[in-house]
């Protein structure tokens, strides 16, 4: 069922699905896309959680402020949470969404059960990308383009506290990395929060679609059953 909170002064759109007495799940999809990133994800993960898949600020039918950022989306899925009545939840990140979420973890440790980054960069300044060329694929995808020239940049110089905070992670975290395909270090994310378990799935970037057996089978493995 798609649903609208209002949180953090915007209008969050996100899809709810599993039984509302259920332990909460939160899924946050990469920059461009939206809940949509996840079908059928949802539904695996819905028979045994409350899961709750938002459009992060900018993408999808959720509002598109002009101002991204990243801690900022961070606050929106506390708010989220807030929302649904969810003291804590697993999280579940890929890529932005991932940054998004270890922000999430690390400035409210109490509210992230469990965290899994799927292949997320850490915050580091990235280095060798080509710059930003718009094109009309917001009238297909609908995203924001400030939004994407706001998180490149913070992506390319990103908030040296950012780094400091993995350090305050609480919560049992799994680090995928998409293995020699991948852009990001999944690695080096991994060694930066405590007690971090690293697995790799040779499927690229988009490890939730281009292997959904093998990234569910590693999800599983770490979740409780």
């Amino acid at each position: 069922m798609i649903r609208e909170a209002h949180v953090n002064g915007i209008k969050l759109v996100y899809r709810e699905e599993g039984h509302a007495e259920a332990p909460p799940l939160l899924l946050v999809h990469g920059r461009t896309a939206d809940h949509n990133d996840w079908n059928g994800i949802t539904q695996h993960f819905a028979a045994r959680y409350h899961v709750l898949a938002p459009d992060l600020r900018g993408h999808g039918r959720s509002d598109r402020p002009g101002d991204y950022p990243l801690p900022a989306m961070a606050e929106d899925l506390a708010g989220l949470l807030d929302h649904a009545g969810a003291a804590r939840a697993t999280v579940i990140g890929h890529s932005l969404g991932g940054m998004v979420a270890y922000l999430l973890a690390a400035n409210h440790p109490e509210r992230v059960a469990r965290l899994v980054l799927e292949d997320v960069p850490p915050p580091l300044p990235l280095q060798g990308r080509s710059p930003l060329v718009e094109d009309d694929s917001t009238d297909s995808t609908g995203f924001d383009w400030r939004m994407m020239h706001d998180t490149e940049r913070q992506m390319l110089d990103p908030d040296p506290a950012w780094l400091d905070g993995l350090a305050r992670i609480t919560a049992p975290t799994l680090v995928l990395s998409g293995g020699a395909a991948s852009p990001f270090d999944a690695a080096g994310l991994a060694a930066r929060v405590p007690g971090a378990e690293l697995v790799t799935i040779e499927a690229g970037h988009l490890i939730h679609t281009s292997d959904r057996a093998g990234f569910l089978r590693a999800v599983d493995g770490f979740l409780p059953v």
